[in-house]
């Protein structure tokens, strides 16, 4: 029997979102998207940020040298024992970053009516990957958008509306998908707040044996 070749499906997420939110007619001038080429095939996992920055150079793919959400997010896989020096190691792990909100906040909440208006394009990230394991809801705005989208399909939300802290620690599924409702995993005084720094290590922990099965 002559073995089957299996190629690797390329895609742009960049040139996706721009599309899906053209299609949607979202104005993407202010929108900051992953920039990377991946299969989505090999994608296991999506951890869902709050908001992209206000600096795009800080941004997870930003060219910059030092990001600010790279080095903070890398710090907390190094503490989870994930060792990566690039986007590229991420991804080629299985892992996809991203934000709910493509746009930066305007002050300290994020806009309801931007989180709505562009749920079309986090709907259509989650939907990229048909192999995915788990969903980790990185903070609050993450966890709404979330709900949002999955209430559509089920009429409830998969995430209790709780604070973090009271519900992290039990098991959620969307389908046979683990979801992990955390922390934001960004922000210059996050490595300040041990606590939380302690409680997303250990959801980056719990989510990586989840991977190894």
């Amino acid at each position: 029997m002559i073995p089957v070749c299996r190629r690797k499906m390329e895609l742009n997420i960049l040139n996706h979102l721009t599309e899906t939110a053209t299609r949607h007619g979202l104005v993407t001038d202010s929108m900051q998207f992953p920039d990377c080429i991946l299969d989505p095939g090999s994608i296991k996992v999506v951890m869902i940020n709050e908001a992209v920055p206000k600096n795009p150079d800080d941004w997870f793919y930003s060219k910059a040298e030092d990001a600010e959400n790279r080095r903070t997010a890398f710090r907390l896989f190094e503490a989870a024992g994930l060792h990566v020096n690039s986007m590229d190691d991420v991804l080629g792990m299985g892992i996809y970053i991203t934000a709910a909100l493509k746009t930066p906040k305007e002050g300290y909440f994020a806009d309801p009516a931007a989180i709505k208006a562009q749920l079309p394009l986090l709907e259509s990230e989650l939907e990229l990957f048909p192999n995915l394991k788990a969903i980790m809801l990185m903070g609050d705005v993450a966890k709404k958008a979330f709900n949002l989208i999955t209430k559509k399909k089920s009429n409830k939300n998969v995430i209790p509306s709780k604070s973090t802290y009271r519900i992290r620690q039990f098991e959620y599924y969307w389908n046979d998908i683990r979801v992990f409702p955390s922390y934001i995993m960004t922000g210059a005084n996050l490595l300040i707040d041990k606590g939380k720094c302690d409680m997303i290590t250990d959801d980056i922990r719990r989510m990586l044996k989840l991977l190894q099965v």
